[in-house]
Order: structure tokens, then C-alpha cells, then sequence
């Protein structure tokens, strides 16, 4: 038993000396960084090495080196900025106190108040603002520009608006010479949303929406994949209330309008009072010299459809649409749902490049691997190329109406990016406040020189809405632009609200209100909806707002001037200026002109100011104090301290 005790005493004595070895070469060599890392990594880690002194050498060697950059984007949670910036969430927080902000670690922080703790902290970062098709686009480089020899041409995506039993539905079906509408009554699920018809040997793809408010959601998340929207009026009723909804949606998505003047077989139909009507909203027919293709047709005897068809080739050759179909695919979501048999399915219109059967893709917080795929009749194909519409199995979930959905090399790039959405999705949810309203209009509007308010315009009669929107127009100057983009008579409906939140714009309504699902919809979407009974108050308001949204005017305020009559040096080498106020006075929150010889040397804050021992606010005339500015030492006796902030000066 004692030889084992002896052998083992043997073994502890060897090891503490080598453990000993080891630690004076710790302290005599300086070690290369790198060198230090690969001793450190390849040590046993079971032993009891001194691994806080290379630690400690490492954190040395790190200061060293040059400042680095810290990309963050925000807004971030704080703890997540803590591990950004490697320092504890403790720290953070404790900031954040002084800033005034409570917050825990799992609350978001935005992009100035990251700027200000890392000026705190002394740490350089780069900020920028998350957004999932950003991060999709730089991080995986999924989309790009085309080179111009590689562009092809590729049919027209057309959608049909228009008011209620106008006709647009009956056009579709004179169009594709089939009946829609009855084998949708009989329950038969081909419907996908989209399909395509050949006329003179050119293809032509119409998206079946339910109207412009389907067309304006789409647009919302950012899908605009329209080139074409056709304008369905009827012949004997004329521009109603939901046609001029429909004028104002295509108008604000920048989209050619063709008007498709149905009904015209009918004996009540007349053609000049509609081409007469839709001038008084801007769209004046070619024939009376204007800009705008009408085609008189009739979906019950289908005449002039194959003028409408033409017409649509013939707007589409002028917008020269081309795309590269030898890449990646890119596309969008139009309708998606889940099957109970087959799982997800989605109705995918192809953009840019060809979209195959076994590729892999992702869409939001959906991927997966293309199963199979479907044309618009139902046939099984291999591929589809821009333009073509396809029905497709295999996504993880059921993706949104109007995301895009990119094909990418494979499996793991699909599931890193959907995974990438996710966090983002949940970041965004959390700081979700982005739509515009009279309050914070200064706030949102601040890109660019000239500023753009977007108003949606309601009231109860014609005449009060007309004079509304001269005296609204009227607001604009050089640097505020007021923009009607839609006026209307009757309440506020849940397409003012869609159209207002793609619009990012207000709803203001004269004498009306809003119905109960437009007030349900208008919280969802975070639209600002304001009524109002005097018709000046909405004309204040708007200009209040207006003057909010014009760049503020600084002015200079000199509150005071000092004397440096002695310095002090602290231990922490900092420099403590002893002056004495000549005129007005000096305040804490004050900036510090430093004059020498009546030239100025440095411009900053105070970073300490006191009377005797005491902290202090302000120091009036006739007073003396200490003074420690904020980054500068470099004070000597005789200099002069000029105190001045700038005030904001109201714009006319």
C-alpha cells in the first residue's frame, strides 16, 4: 500500500513541476496571440492550468490591435446587444438607467439608443435596420441585377378590376372561353389564383383577384407583380364608387390602366357619358385626346375581346418587359392554402428565371423541396419561366399571400433563411409600430429633401370633398408635398383602410365614420383614421403636421462667457478649469465654445461642473466654479469659455 502512496506522491510532485514550468514561461515570454491561442487551445483542460493569466495576456494583445467595427442591427433586444458588444447584460442595463430607460434584458432598445450606449461604452458600431428581404439579399445574395444582354421578353401579368357585376369575372371568362364561374359553383378546386391564354402567339397571364382590394393587400407586403390592370365599366351604369376606389389603388401601385367598357350589347349602354365621366377622374380616352387605351367590348357576345387582348400586347411591348430566365428563380406568392391530403400548396408567380420541379426554395418561414408542380389547367410540368404561374407542393408551411419565394442550392441554405426570417418576424413584432399618423409624422417623414404627406379623403357629400382636397392641395409648398390619393363620398370601408395602409397614408373623414370592420381593420393595420365635423379644423390640423414635417430651424443662443483664472489636474489626469463668469451664465446641459486668442480650439460638453465641492446646474455672472469639459485637457489659464445651445426656431 505505501509503494502506491509513494508512486502516487511521484506523479503529483512531476506535475507540479511542470505545471510550475509552464507558468514561468507564461510570465518571461511575451507569446504571439496566435501562438498563445493554439497553447491554450491544445492544453488539457481537466488540469488546473493557469488559464485566467492567458486569458488575461490574450484581452492584452486584443486592445492592441486596431479598433474594430461591430455591425449590429437594429432594433435589438438588450441582451443580444450585450453579446454583440461582449459586455455583461449588467452593464447595459445600468446604462440604460442613467439614460433614463428602464428595460430588461429581453426588451428591444432602437437604433439611437444603441448609439448612445456604445459612445458610452467607447465602442464603435455600425447600425442597420433588419428587413427580411434585405437580409435574404445580402447575406445569400439571392437577388440581383441582370445583365441586360441576358434579358428576354416574357408576357404581360395582368389584373382585372372594377365595380361589382360590372363584369369582370364574365371578361375572364370571354377571355379564356371557359365558365369560371360554374365550375366554381360545383365545388371543383382548379381555381389557383392565375392562369395564362395565347393570343397571336403571344402568351398573357391574368391574375384572378378578387378586386383592388386583393390587388392592394398584395401590394402591402410588397408584391408588385402587376404590369397591366384592366378597368372594367360597365356601358349603362358608369364610373360608381368602387370604380374610382379601383382607379385610385392602380394609380398608387404606378400601374397602365386599360379600360374594358363592358356591356355594350345592351340598349341603355353609352359609351360617351362613361369616357365622359372617367375624364372627370383623370382617364381621357385616346379618341378625345388623351392618354388612356378604352376598348368598348362585350363579354355576352365577346366583341372586342380580341381588340381588349391586343391592346394589352400593345402596352406591354411599349413597357419592353424582359427578365433572365438561365438563373435562379424568383417569384411570388399569389394564393397559398393547406390540403389535408397533399399539405401546402402554393399558387407561385415566376418573376425572374425558370422555377424547376425538385429545386429547393423558401419563402418567409416556409421551405422545402419542390414535390411537384402544376400548371394553371391542372397539367403536371418540370418547370415554369418568369412570367407563368404554377401551383407547388413540398413547403415546410403554408407561406403569405404576396411574399416572395426564392429558389436557392440547397436544403440548408433554405432552412438558414427561413430560420433568419423567423427571428426577424419576431423582432419586428415586437417593435411593430411603424405606420404613419399626424403625431408622429416628423418623426417618420424624414428621407429626402422634399416630404410627402399621403391622404385618403371621405365626406358625405361631393361638393364638401372637392373643397376639402383644393384646401388640402393648397397646404403643400417647396418642401411639404400633401398628396390626395383617393376622395371619395359615403363612409370609411375597409378598402380606404387597405389602401391607406399600403399608401402609408391617413383616412380623414368629413360628416362620416368609419364602419365596424374598417375600425377593426384600421387597429390591425395601425392606420391613422381622424373625423372631423368643422371642416377648418382638418385644415389646422394638417398644417400643424405639416410644419412638424418641415426640416426644424436651429438657431445659436450664447448664454454666457467665462474666464480660465487656474487649472487643476486630477488623478485620473483629467483637467479641472477654474473659472469666473464674466456675463450671463453657464449651464450644465450647456455646449463649451473654447477661445484662445479669440480663436476657437474645441467645441463640446461639460462633463462636470461645480461650486466649491458641490454639483451644480449653473453658475450665474459674478460666480466662480469648476469646470471639467468633456474630451478636451488641453485648457491654460487666460482661456476664454463661451456657453451656447441651439434652440429650435419654429418654421413658418
Amino acid at each position: 500500500m505505501s509503494e502506491v502512496l509513494t508512486e502516487k506522491d511521484a506523479k503529483k510532485q512531476e506535475y507540479s513541476k511542470k505545471k510550475s514550468s509552464k507558468n514561468k514561461n507564461y510570465k518571461n515570454n511575451k507569446v504571439d496571440r496566435f501562438e498563445l491561442q493554439e497553447e491554450y487551445k491544445q492544453r488539457d483542460l481537466s488540469k488546473k492550468a493557469p488559464k485566467k493569466k492567458v486569458k488575461k495576456q490574450l484581452k492584452k494583445e486584443v486592445e492592441v490591435e486596431e479598433n474594430v467595427v461591430i455591425q449590429v442591427q437594429a432594433p435589438l433586444m438588450v441582451k443580444d446587444f450585450a453579446k454583440a458588444l461582449d459586455v455583461s447584460v449588467s452593464t447595459i442595463i445600468t446604462k440604460l438607467i442613467g439614460l433614463g430607460i428602464m428595460a430588461s434584458q429581453n426588451e428591444s432598445i432602437d437604433s439611437d439608443v444603441c448609439e448612445l450606449l456604445a459612445d458610452d461604452l467607447g465602442i464603435e458600431i455600425e447600425i442597420s435596420a433588419p428587413g427580411v428581404e434585405e437580409s435574404i439579399e445580402e447575406s445569400f445574395e439571392l437577388d440581383f441585377e441582370d445583365p441586360e444582354k441576358s434579358l428576354k421578353a416574357r408576357p404581360p401579368v395582368v389584373t382585372v378590376m372594377g365595380h361589382v357585376d360590372h363584369g369582370k369575372t364574365s371578361i375572364l371568362d370571354a377571355i379564356k372561353e371557359s365558365h369560371v364561374t360554374s365550375t366554381e359553383a360545383g365545388g371543383i378546386t382548379q381555381h389557383i389564383g392565375a392562369h395564362t391564354v395565347t393570343s397571336k402567339g403571344k402568351k398573357i397571364t391574368f391574375l384572378d383577384t378578387p378586386g383592388h382590394e386583393a390587388f392592394t393587400a398584395m401590394r402591402l407586403r410588397g408584391a408588385q407583380i402587376t404590369d397591366v390592370a384592366i378597368l372594367v365599366v360597365a356601358a349603362d351604369d358608369g364610373v360608381m364608387p368602387q370604380t374610382i376606389e379601383a382607379i385610385s389603388h392602380a394609380r398608387s401601385a404606378h400601374v397602365p390602366i386599360i379600360v374594358a367598357i363592358n356591356k355594350i350589347d345592351k340598349e341603355s349602354a353609352n359609351i360617351d357619358r362613361v369616357k365622359q365621366e372617367l375624364s372627370e377622374q383623370n382617364l381621357i380616352a385616346e379618341d378625345w385626346g388623351g392618354d388612356t387605351i378604352m376598348v368598348p367590348v362585350s363579354a355576352r357576345t365577346k366583341e372586342g375581346i380580341d381588340d381588349l387582348l391586343e391592346m394589352i400586347l400593345l402596352v406591354a411591348e411599349m413597357g419592353e418587359l424582359k427578365a433572365n430566365p438561365n438563373r435562379m428563380a424568383i417569384g411570388t406568392i399569389i394564393e397559398a392554402k393547406l390540403d389535408k391530403g397533399k399539405g401546402p400548396m402554393a399558387t407561385v408567380l415566376v418573376q425572374k428565371g425558370t422555377l424547376k420541379a425538385n429545386d429547393f426554395v423558401v419563402s418567409g418561414i416556409a421551405s422545402g423541396r419542390i414535390r411537384a408542380m402544376n400548371d394553371d389547367k391542372g397539367k403536371r410540368i418540370k418547370k415554369a419561366g418568369p412570367s407563368m404561374p404554377a401551383v407547388i407542393l413540398g413547403l415546410s408551411d403554408v407561406p403569405n399571400a404576396g411574399d416572395l419565394i426564392y429558389a436557392v442550392k440547397d436544403d440548408k441554405t433554405a432552412k438558414t433563411i427561413a430560420d433568419k426570417n423567423k427571428e426577424i418576424l419576431r423582432e419586428n413584432k415586437l417593435n411593430n409600430a411603424n405606420k404613419v399618423s399626424l403625431e408622429n409624422l416628423f418623426d417618420k417623414i424624414k428621407e429626402g429633401e422634399m416630404k410627402e404627406l399621403d391622404l385618403i379623403v371621405k365626406g358625405d357629400v361631393k361638393g364638401s370633398v372637392e373643397a376639402l382636397c383644393q384646401s388640402l392641395l393648397k397646404i403643400s409648398n417647396d418642401e411639404v408635398k400633401i398628396s390626395i390619393v383617393h376622395s371619395g363620398v359615403g363612409g370609411i370601408n375597409e378598402s380606404d383602410i387597405t389602401l391607406a395602409s399600403a399608401s402609408n397614408a391617413i383616412v380623414i373623414g368629413f360628416n362620416v365614420r368609419p364602419n365596424i370592420n374598417a375600425i377593426e381593420l384600421a387597429k390591425a393595420e395601425e392606420v391613422d383614421v381622424r373625423t372631423y365635423r368643422v371642416i377648418y379644423d382638418i385644415i389646422n390640423d394638417i398644417e400643424a403636421a405639416a410644419k412638424g414635417m418641415l426640416e426644424p430651424e436651429f438657431v445659436e443662443e450664447v448664454q454666457g462667457r467665462c474666464q480660465v483664472r487656474q487649472t487643476f489636474k486630477l488623478p485620473n489626469n483629467n483637467i479641472v478649469a477654474g473659472v469666473y463668469v464674466l456675463s450671463g451664465k453657464i449651464t450644465r446641459n450647456s455646449t463649451i465654445r473654447v477661445l484662445r486668442d479669440d480663436k476657437v480650439i474645441f467645441e463640446g460638453g461639460i462633463s462636470s461642473l461645480k461650486r466649491f465641492k458641490d454639483d451644480v446646474k449653473e453658475l450665474q455672472t459674478g460666480f466662480e466654479g469648476g469646470m471639467v469639459l468633456d474630451g478636451f485637457n488641453d485648457i491654460k489659464e487666460e482661456d476664454s469659455f463661451e456657453a451656447f445651445i441651439m434652440k429650435e426656431v419654429e418654421r413658418k
